[in-house]
C-alpha cells in the first residue's frame, strides 16, 4: 500500500511540475489570463473607483500622514493611525504634498515601477532560463492575488518587497565596504515603512553578513527617522511611541483581526485568545532569530523564503499582505533547478510551487468563495504554506549536514 502511494506521488509530481513543458504552457496561458483581468480590476480600483471601497488604505494613509504633519494628534483621532512615526515621514514623498486625486495616480506609477524592479530582481535571481521559464517567473507577482490587491486597496507592501529584496541580496554579495553596507541599509529602512512585514527578515541582515555593521546602521537610521517625524508632533517621542503601541494593540486585538487570515492572530482569535496574540508573535519571532543564526550560511534566498513564510504566519495580516509569499515562490523555483541534494528534492521543490500557486491564483478564495467555504480555502491554503515553511526549514537542515557526510 505504501509503495502505491509513493508511486503515485511520484507520477503526480512529474506531471504537476515546473519542469513539464506541456504544464508549464497550460500554466503561463493561465496566468496570463489571470493577471490581465485582476491587475486591470484592481488599477481600476485603485485610480477610478470611488473611495470607499476605492484606494481604501492609500486614502487612509493620505488622511493620517496630512494629519501628523499639521501637528495633529494621529493616534488620539483616527483609529486606522497604527503606524510608527517613522512610517509617516517614509509616506510623506507619496501621500503628503499632493491632493487624492494627483496621489491615487502617483501610487499607480511607482507600484508600476515597484512591479518592473521586483520582476527584474526575481529574473535575475531565478535562474530561468528558457523563454517559458521566464514568463512563468514573471507572472508569478502578476498573477497571484497579493499584489493586485495590494494595487487595488493601495497599501504598502508591493513597494516595500523590491527594497527589501534589493538589500538583502545586494547584502549577501556586497564586498563589506562602508558605501555597500550604506546602500543596503538604506534600501532595508525604506522598507521597515510597514514593519510588520518586514521585521522577521532582520534577521538575516544581523546574522548572514558576519558583521554588525549593517544592523546598526538600519536600527540608527530608522531611530534618526522616528525622531525627525515625531518633532512635527507635540507629544514627546516617548510619549508618542506609548500611544503609537497602545492604538496599534486596540485596533489589532478588536477590529482589524477581523480581516486577518491564516495567521497566528487570527488562530488565537478563532478560540477567544486575542490576548496573547503579541506574546505569540514575539515567540514566533525569537524562534525564527534562533534559526537564522544557526543557519546564516545557507543560501541566501533560502533564509529569505523562510523570512517570507514567517512574515505570513506570525502576526496580523490583510489578504494583500500575502503578495510576501512571492518570496518563497521564487527560492521553491529556484530550488527545483539546483541539483543540491539530488532530483527528488529538486521535484518536491516544483511540486510544491505548483501546489503554492494554486492556493495563490487571482482572485484567490478568500473573497470569490462564499461563506462559509472560504474559510476551508484559508485553512487548505495555510496547510500548503506551512509544508512549504517545513519543507524549506528541513531542507536547509540537510544542506547544513551534507558537507560532513
Amino acid at each position: 500500500m505504501q509503495g502505491k502511494r509513493d508511486n503515485f506521488i511520484s507520477r503526480l509530481r512529474l506531471v504537476v511540475n515546473v519542469d513539464n513543458t506541456q504544464f508549464m504552457h497550460v500554466a503561463v496561458v493561465l496566468m496570463s489570463l489571470s493577471a490581465v483581468i485582476w491587475l486591470s480590476y484592481e488599477f481600476w480600483r485603485l485610480l477610478l473607483q470611488p473611495n470607499p471601497p476605492g484606494a481604501l488604505d492609500l486614502m487612509l494613509r493620505f488622511t493620517e500622514t496630512r494629519l501628523w504633519f499639521a501637528g495633529q494628534p494621529v493616534y488620539e483621532i483616527e483609529k486606522t493611525g497604527v503606524y510608527p512615526p517613522a512610517s509617516y515621514l517614509l509616506l510623506w514623498p507619496f501621500v503628503g504634498w499632493l491632493n487624492s486625486t494627483h496621489a491615487r495616480w502617483l501610487w499607480a506609477l511607482t507600484s508600476v515601477l515597484a512591479l518592473a524592479w521586483l520582476i527584474d530582481l526575481f529574473l535575475r535571481e531565478s535562474h530561468a532560463q528558457t523563454r517559458l521559464e521566464k514568463a512563468f517567473i514573471i507572472l508569478i507577482p502578476l498573477a497571484t492575488y497579493g499584489a493586485g490587491a495590494c494595487i487595488g486597496n493601495g497599501q504598502l507592501i508591493l513597494h516595500v518587497l523590491p527594497c527589501l529584496g534589493a538589500s538583502l541580496l545586494f547584502l549577501a554579495k556586497a564586498q563589506g565596504r562602508w558605501k555597500d553596507d550604506l546602500l543596503a541599509s538604506s534600501l532595508f529602512v525604506a522598507a521597515l515603512v510597514k514593519p510588520i512585514v518586514t521585521a522577521p527578515f532582520f534577521w538575516i541582515l544581523l546574522f548572514r553578513p558576519g558583521r554588525i555593521r549593517p544592523a546598526v546602521l538600519v536600527v540608527c537610521g530608522y531611530i534618526t527617522i522616528t525622531l525627525i517625524s515625531g518633532s512635527f508632533q507635540d507629544s514627546g517621542i516617548v510619549a508618542l511611541m506609548q500611544d503609537w503601541l497602545a492604538r496599534s494593540r486596540e485596533e489589532l486585538m478588536h477590529n482589524a483581526i477581523l480581516y486577518s487570515h491564516g495567521n497566528l492572530h487570527s488562530l488565537l482569535a478563532t478560540f477567544g485568545l486575542e490576548r496573547w496574540t503579541p506574546v505569540s508573535s514575539l515567540i514566533a519571532l525569537a524562534a525564527s532569530g534562533i534559526y537564522m543564526y544557526f543557519h546564516k550560511k545557507a543560501d541566501i534566498w533560502l533564509l529569505i523564503g523562510v523570512a517570507g513564510c514567517v512574515s505570513k504566519f506570525y502576526t496580523y495580516h490583510g489578504w494583500y499582505d500575502d503578495a510576501i509569499l512571492a518570496l518563497p515562490m521564487v527560492c521553491l523555483f529556484r530550488m527545483s533547478k539546483e541539483d543540491v541534494l539530488g532530483s527528488t528534492y529538486c521535484g518536491y521543490a516544483g511540486f510544491l510551487l505548483v501546489l503554492s500557486l494554486a492556493v495563490m491564483i487571482a482572485p484567490g478564495g478568500t473573497y470569490l468563495v462564499p461563506p462559509p467555504w472560504n474559510m476551508v480555502f484559508v485553512g487548505i491554503q495555510s496547510l500548503v504554506w506551512l509544508t512549504i515553511l517545513a519543507f524549506l526549514l528541513g531542507y536547509a537542515r540537510k544542506c547544513k549536514m551534507r558537507p560532513e557526510e
